[in-house]
């Protein structure tokens, strides 16, 4: 056999292995890719993350491309929220920290049962319990048992500084056996056949840094209060959402294990009058 006609022999041989090997590679990434969680975009109602074009004052006009669907009846209007001239005039300061991905995940389209998902986003708030630095520090961990993993969206240390934790489009793990009450009745999702249902699935977390009175004190149930800073920089965080009023929960009132009482001494009054004072509510008419 000639040298060349050996060396054709060769190539066509190491080609056809190479063909043989992609296809492999190509089977398998697409039966990873099918056992992966699907994120579910309904719940993304967040204008800014941490840094994007905001909507205020000055463009009111523009469309925002994270409204969530809402559910349209002939001749009904539909809010969508715009902030205002005190959102843009008012300029927290921010850190971003990195997560271990151990605690948190994607958001779920279907359930164990393979029912479609489909709820509209709901806040909840809770408190650290401790200082910000070692939540930070306990998320930044790797949680194999998954009773223990835990997540925000976001924190806020008590010179209210926004702590950016956890993309919005994630599913963190702020709240184990929980429920929404809603208009429409009672809101939990169930996406582990191991643990009890929660509103992870379709919540942002959102937690206040807890003062250091409460720290070794006697009675865990109770503190000097959260800083206006702190009031401040949640209603302006809040204000970037679509989540209407009463989506706005928190975590002792999502709670079923009867052990959170956070966020301890809230003041929903104050909350809510800043949050009108950062957005407001802009009707929108169609018809169908």
């Amino acid at each position: 056999m000639k040298f060349k006609d050996w060396a054709t022999r060769v190539l066509l041989i190491s080609l056809m292995f190479a063909a043989l090997i992609l296809v492999l590679f190509a089977g398998k990434a697409t039966k990873l890719q099918s056992n992966t969680p699907r994120s579910n975009p309904e719940t993304t109602a967040w204008s800014q993350y941490p840094q994007a074009q905001l909507q205020s004052a000055k463009n009111q006009g523009s469309k925002s491309q994270n409204v969530p669907k809402y559910p349209v009846k002939k001749n009904k209007a539909v809010a969508r929220y715009i902030t205002t001239q005190a959102f843009a005039q008012y300029r927290p300061n921010y850190e971003i920290a990195s997560v271990n991905p151990s605690n948190y995940g994607e958001r779920y389209a279907k359930d164990i049962n393979g029912t479609p998902l489909n709820n509209e986003a709901i806040i909840v708030i809770h408190e650290t319990g401790y200082s910000a630095s070692s939540a930070v520090n306990f998320f930044q961990a790797a949680h194999n048992d998954e009773s223990v993993q835990a997540s925000y969206h976001t924190l806020i240390k008590l010179d209210g500084t926004i702590v950016y934790l956890v993309p919005p489009e994630k599913r963190a793990f702020g709240a184990a056996n929980s429920v929404f009450d809603s208009a429409d009745g009672s809101e939990t999702v169930k996406t582990n056949p191991d643990l009890p249902p929660s509103v992870n699935n379709f919540a942002y977390h959102v937690s206040l840094e807890t003062p250091p009175d409460s720290y070794e004190s006697s009675s865990p149930q109770t503190h000097s209060g959260y800083t206006e800073a702190q009031y401040n920089s949640l209603a302006w965080l809040i204000a970037q959402s679509q989540v209407p009023d009463d989506r706005i929960t928190t975590h002792q009132q999502v709670d079923r294990s009867g052990q959170k009482v956070d966020p301890i001494n809230f003041d929903s009054n104050k909350f809510l009058s800043l949050l009108h004072t950062y957005r407001q509510a802009k009707p929108i008419y169609r018809v169908n």
